[in-house]
């Protein structure tokens, strides 16, 4: 459905049908899939809300999957949303009309409120992002909840305290006692405030020191992430001998926006090879093994033909045969002495569960790889999104699961030792499920989300 068929429904004014109508916010295509998937679990519901929707970053494509009305304009900015790193970023989306946009989205949910009230129905705003759509939601007048997607207080602090940070400017994110800051906290503390859904159980813990509604519900970014196989592809009755054969797989995430995750993917290529250079050598803990697979997870919008390119650059020949299936019928398959790369766009789950490790470029990839239990290692690109400062933050986010190296030659002598310690990996596990969270968030959220705003 195109944007002018999407206004025009939300514009029609019906006989009410619902007990409620939910207006949500959303400010980035990563909030975009969170709320989408907070709101399939409210259409699963016996008595669903009438959900409308304004994606305040980006055209809101992930929203067509269920075919929500948009009650105003929708616009990509030049930074794509990337502009709290950069404030170059920022200068281009002001010439490319920013402060309109925002004017106009203000004036859109104001609209919106005001008509549902004449109308006579119940109204409410779910807010999903950081300050902004917060920031909206407060203004609009209605009853609203907060899905905090941006910040969590383990980019300043673990269980055993503050982090020990170089830059003096760093202060700043924790000058109040909480990554949150108290004009933040005020937004979420308002008697229109029903439920906040913070990311983690250590932000949900350190947020409840004031009067704010806030749920430790779990991350919706752990959702829908199911394989598609049985975990018997690899293993059977005889699980230790399975092991000591079964490939030794690394998912390559490069991330989704172009040109960026080209670049990216470059660089990858380079950790790809030094990687498989330590497999060749006597003491290597990986010397013996039969096979090496490497998945490259790419994004639907990139251009699997420049990536094929780049590989087949290093020295790999296309080949038919793999020994790990995927479902995807048009996957690209690369075989290097006793190594195959993988490149699928369609099997984006399996490539999370299979891989043993993550090369990582990635901002929710990343993330999710590591929610799964597993470590992944990372160095920082050119950007907008993966450069040193979002590598960075995103290190002290994830702890010990994200290996935050400078180079990606480095990246063998990383594998190397992390292989050689199971406690190491264990920690790795235990610290990926308490940062992310367990699956299921996005029901619970709605569960709650049904509660409390109707």
């Amino acid at each position: 459905m195109n944007n002018a068929s999407r206004l025009s429904l939300a514009s029609n004014s019906q006989t009410p049908t619902s007990p409620l109508r939910l207006l949500v916010l959303s400010n980035g295509h990563g909030e975009d899939m969170i709320a989408v998937r907070i709101l399939q679990e409210l259409q699963r519901q016996s008595n669903p809300p009438e959900i409308f929707a304004l994606p305040l970053v980006g055209e809101g494509r992930a929203y067509e999957q269920l075919d929500i009305p948009f009650i105003g304009s929708v616009l990509t900015m030049p930074s794509g949303g990337f502009i709290y790193m950069d404030g170059r970023q920022l200068a281009r989306d002001v010439r490319g009309g920013l402060f309109q946009l925002t004017l106009s989205q203000i004036k859109s949910i104001r609209r919106w409120v005001s008509s549902q009230k004449k109308l006579g129905y119940k109204r409410a705003i779910l807010a999903v992002g950081d300050i902004v759509p917060l920031l909206f939601a407060t203004l609009s007048g209605a009853n609203y909840a907060f899905v905090g997607t941006a910040k969590s207080e383990y980019y300043v602090r673990d269980e055993a305290g503050l982090l020990p940070r170089k830059s003096k400017d760093a202060r700043w994110e924790n000058f109040s006692g909480s990554v949150y800051h108290p004009w933040e906290r005020w937004l979420m503390s308002r008697r229109r405030c029903q439920a906040v859904f913070p990311r983690d159980a250590l932000t949900t813990e350190t947020l409840k020191q004031w009067p704010i509604p806030a749920c430790n519900l779990g991350n919706p970014m752990m959702d829908g992430l199911e394989p598609t196989f049985s975990r018997q592809q690899f293993y059977s009755e005889n699980a230790q001998q399975q092991e000591r054969v079964r490939p030794f797989v690394v998912t390559l995430l490069p991330g989704s926006r172009p040109p960026e995750a080209y670049t990216n993917w470059e660089i990858i290529m380079i950790a790809v090879s030094a990687l498989m250079a330590s497999f060749q050598e006597r003491g290597s803990i990986f010397y013996t093994s039969s096979t090496v697979v490497f998945l490259g997870a790419i994004a639907p919008g990139l251009d699997s033909n420049i990536l094929s390119q780049s590989v087949q650059s290093q020295g790999w020949q296309i080949q038919s045969a793999c020994p790990i299936k995927l479902s995807d019928p048009n996957i690209l398959t690369f075989k290097q002495r006793n190594a195959y790369l993988l490149l699928t766009q369609k099997a984006y789950n399996d490539c999370l569960h299979l891989g043993d490790l993550a090369i990582a470029m990635a901002g929710t990839a990343t993330e999710q790889f590591i929610g799964l239990g597993k470590p992944a290692i990372a160095f920082p690109g050119n950007g907008p999104q993966y450069n040193p400062a979002f590598a960075e933050a995103q290190s002290r986010l994830l702890g010990s699961s994200l290996i935050l190296i400078e180079q990606p030659t480095e990246v063998a002598k990383i594998v190397q030792s992390l292989f050689k310690d199971p406690d190491i990996l264990q920690i790795i596990a235990e610290n990926g499920g308490r940062r992310m969270g367990k699956s299921g968030a996005a029901r619970r959220i709605a569960d709650c989300l049904q509660e409390r705003l109707s």
